[in-house]
């Protein structure tokens, strides 16, 4: 039985993950789980799973659920400390990373020091420390395997060839709520238009990322280094249908994709139990039902904040950290409504110009950075929040 730690279980990513766990219950077990503030989520699987230990990021939602889960044998810790025992525990075979944002790095990089294989589904750590994360990776046997769509599909369709013989990586995007709209239109996109993602079930923040694109630069980043490709080998186009999650092309130009009706089950169930796959009660895929497959080169005159991803990639250093940064805090203030949709990618470019960059050689280098960027892009949105920009 392969005993599994979930870092961000009340979220999408581990409510699904833990949906797998409860159906085949003789393959897996949920050991450890953490959370950031939702106590009623977190005692609920408590009382389903009754994990060893569980942590909460917040140490009064901590205090909360201990007095809810008051009898229960489950050690509840907090904090910091807590989220990395929780991700180091010595039983556990499996890390899933699903903490949204870059709060997610330091306990991901602790457990890959503890010698746990990662199941990686916030790009942001990789984003934020790459290459670290990598070394960390070789120098204790650690295995990463992607759980985001577009990277899962890139791994199924890399196994079984050689890395020489890639030509490169086409990452797929759904384009978002927001593809068809125009850039007048885009002025006053509110935050309901934005969250309505027209194929996948998402947190607000990763909705967000999905509608300016900016998920997309993240993947192009974590691509990198997940699978030691170059920016300049790794493509983007805009497959509304989301059916195609990613594909890759050989030196003999064949290019081999993966498929599959979007529902995260399926890269999550894979992640978890490779090289094994497991028989998922999901509908099958029907190509001649769906009919058509569509695809377009991705605007970046409307949706810069692709570009941007490229932008810091080849910049390198810190600078995909402050990217990322920049980033949580627009997107939040935009569901704050603080910020207006465009204000997003404008004041992740004013933070990225106001940086200058340096190299990441340690997990501090990029919390740093991570940090002066919360700062910067704090004050840039400070100045433009009482902008009439903002939607209501």
């Amino acid at each position: 039985m392969k005993k599994i730690v979930i870092l961000g279980s009340t979220g999408s990513i581990g409510t699904n993950a833990l949906d797998i766990i409860a159906k085949f219950p003789g393959t897996f077990q949920a050991v450890g789980l953490t959370a950031g503030t939702n106590v009623e989520k977190l005692e609920e699987q408590i009382r389903a799973f009754s994990p060893a230990a569980v942590a909460m990021a917040d140490d009064a939602a901590a205090a909360r659920l201990r007095a809810r889960c008051k009898g229960l044998t489950t050690t509840i810790l907090s904090g910091a400390d807590g989220l990395r025992q929780v991700a180091t525990m010595p039983e556990a075979d499996l890390v899933i990373s699903a903490i949204v944002g870059g709060a997610g790095l330091v306990p991901t990089l602790a457990a890959i020091k503890a010698g746990k294989f990662i199941a990686l589904a916030n790009k942001e750590p990789m984003v934020m420390a790459g290459r670290l994360m990598q070394d960390e990776a070789r120098k204790h046997g650690v295995r990463i395997f992607p759980v985001d769509s577009e990277h899962s599909a890139l791994f199924q369709s890399m196994e079984g060839h050689r890395a020489e013989d890639i030509l490169r990586l086409i990452l797929t995007a759904s384009g978002g709520p927001l593809w068809n709209m125009t850039k007048e239109q885009l002025q006053h996109v509110t935050v309901e238009q934005a969250l309505k993602h027209p194929n996948w079930k998402m947190g607000d923040k990763i909705t967000i990322d999905s509608a300016t694109l900016m998920n997309k630069g993240l993947e192009v980043v974590e691509a990198r280094w997940l699978f030691d490709i170059p920016a300049s080998k790794i493509e983007v186009v805009v497959h509304r249908e989301s059916i195609i999650h990613s594909l890759v092309e050989y030196q003999d130009r064949s290019v081999i994709a993966q498929l599959g009706l979007p529902d995260m089950r399926t890269p999550i169930a894979y992640a978890m139990n490779y090289p094994a796959r497991i028989p998922l009660d999901l509908p099958s895929l029907n190509l001649a039902q769906i009919g058509t497959l569509t695809f377009f080169d991705p605007d970046h005159d409307k949706f810069p904040c692709l570009g941007l991803g490229y932008e810091a990639l080849r910049t390198g250093g810190t600078m995909p950290a402050v990217l990322n940064a920049a980033n949580e805090v627009a997107v939040q203030a935009f569901l704050d409504r603080r910020i207006g949709y465009l204000d997003i990618a404008g004041t992740i470019r004013r933070t990225m110009d106001a940086h200058q960059p340096a190299e990441v050689a340690t997990i501090e280098d990029a919390l740093g950075a991570d940090a002066w960027a919360r700062a910067k892009s704090g004050e840039i949105v400070d100045s433009l929040s009482t902008s009439p920009s903002v939607v209501h």
